[in-house]
């Protein structure tokens, strides 16, 4: 079965560690070499999706839920998932931006962001910035 999803950030990757709970699990999903993705879903779909060590997924991260910050501040965050990158592509549009980050593994993960936001943040194609998103934002799925 083919499942597509309309989350523009999709990222695979093999379940590194579960942190069990009783309500919400904790998923931390290894993409690359030292970048991870931590998910925070309910035990029951941990269970249904048979989530556990060494099993590969999918993290899905709509992206009006990432935001993004540039290195220039002491701004500190409570985002579970803070991930340094470089903007590759700013599409401008009349209300919002998509501002696309590469990050050091090559992927990459996009970020919808107001124009206001854009033009505050000063960002350009090529500047350093930073992808924050809370781990309840992250959805994850298996590919069998």
């Amino acid at each position: 079965m083919m499942v597509q999803t309309s989350a523009r950030n999709r990222l695979l990757g093999t379940v590194k560690h579960v942190k069990h709970g009783v309500v919400n699990d904790e998923v931390t999903l290894s993409i690359a070499d030292g970048l991870d993705v931590i998910a925070s879903i309910t035990s029951e779909s941990v269970q249904n999706l048979e989530l556990s060590v060494g099993r590969r997924a999918l993290a899905f991260i709509k992206a009006s839920s990432v935001l993004v910050g540039t290195p220039d501040g002491d701004l500190r965050l409570s985002a579970r998932n803070q991930i340094k990158g470089r903007v590759t592509r700013i599409v401008e549009g009349a209300v919002n931006a998509d501002v696309t980050l590469e990050l050091v593994s090559g992927h990459t993960i996009t970020a919808m962001l107001s124009i206001d936001g854009l033009r505050a943040l000063r960002l350009k194609e090529g500047a350093e910035a930073y992808a924050f998103f809370k781990a309840s934002s992250v959805m994850m799925g298996v590919a069998d």
